[in-house]
C-alpha cells in the first residue's frame, strides 16, 4: 500500500531538535512506509499514485480563505470520490467534515489542551478490542459541528462531541493528536494560549499525571483501518 502524508504545518523550528517534524511523528505512530508531501507549503501529491492518505493536524483552520486550504479540500473530495482510504487527523478530521457537506466551528469550550477521554459509541471490526474508552492529546479550538451525509460518530466526550467519526467504509476522523507526546503538546499550547488561561493549563498538566495517551491503542485502530 502506498500512502501520501498531507502534512498541514510544520514543527516550529526552535522545537524540531527535542521533537521532530510532523512526518517523523506519524512514522512513530503508524509504523508504515509514507511519503511526505507538505501541502501547506503548497507541495501536492498525484493523488492517483497512492492507495491512501493521512492528513495532519495545523495551526490554521480548515475554513480559512487560503489557497492550499482550498486545494485540500478539493483534494479530498477527489479522494472520496475514488473510493480510497482518508484518515484525518484533528485538523483533517475537520477537513474530512468541511470537504464532505459537513460543518467545522469555533468551540465554545475554547481550546481543549491535554488528554481527554473519549467515550466510544459504536466499533466496528477494525477496532473492536474490548475497549470502552480511550484517552488522546488535544490541542484543538476548532470542532465539527456537523456530520456530513453518511457520517457516524464513534466516539465523543462531554466537550467534544464528535470524536472520532466515519464516512461511508473508506474515511475516518480523529479530534485529538495520537502522534503527539505530552511534552510536544505542552511546547505547543504554552505558545498558543494567553496568560488568562492558566486553570485550563493546569488541569492539562495534571491530566499528564492522572491519565496515559492512549497511543498504541489508537495506533492500531488506525493501521487496521487501512488494511479493513
Amino acid at each position: 500500500m502506498k500512502i501520501a502524508l498531507l502534512v498541514c504545518d510544520h514543527v516550529p523550528a526552535d522545537l524540531q531538535p527535542e521533537h521532530g517534524t510532523y512526518p517523523e511523528m506519524f512514522n512513530r505512530l503508524f509504523r508504515l512506509p509514507m511519503d511526505a508531501f507538505y501541502v501547506c507549503d503548497g507541495n501536492f501529491p498525484e493523488p492517483e499514485k497512492y492507495d491512501a492518505f493521512i492528513c495532519s493536524g495545523s495551526r490554521f483552520s480548515v475554513y480559512d480563505d487560503i489557497p492550499w486550504i482550498k486545494q485540500l479540500q478539493e483534494l479530498t473530495q477527489q479522494v472520496y470520490q475514488s473510493g480510497k482510504k482518508f484518515i484525518g487527523v484533528c485538523f483533517g478530521h475537520q477537513m474530512i467534515a468541511q470537504a464532505l457537506g459537513g460543518k467545522v466551528e469555533k468551540s465554545q469550550h475554547g481550546f481543549l489542551i491535554g488528554i481527554h477521554t473519549f467515550e466510544i459509541q459504536q466499533t466496528n471490526g477494525w477496532m473492536d478490542f474490548g475497549n470502552k474508552n480511550y484517552h488522546v492529546l488535544m490541542l484543538c479550538r476548532d470542532q465539527v459541528t456537523k456530520l456530513p451525509d453518511e457520517g457516524s460518530i464513534l466516539a465523543s466526550s462531554a466537550l467534544c462531541k464528535v470524536g472520532m467519526f466515519t464516512v461511508g467504509k473508506t474515511f475516518i476522523g480523529i479530534q485529538g493528536h495520537p502522534e503527539f507526546t505530552n511534552a510536544y503538546n505542552r511546547d505547543l499550547f504554552e505558545r498558543r494560549l494567553k496568560i488568562d488561561d492558566n486553570e485550563k493549563k493546569s488541569a492539562a498538566l495534571l491530566s499528564f499525571k492522572e491519565k496515559k495517551a492512549d497511543r498504541t491503542l489508537i495506533g492500531n485502530y488506525l493501521r487496521n483501518f487501512l488494511n479493513s
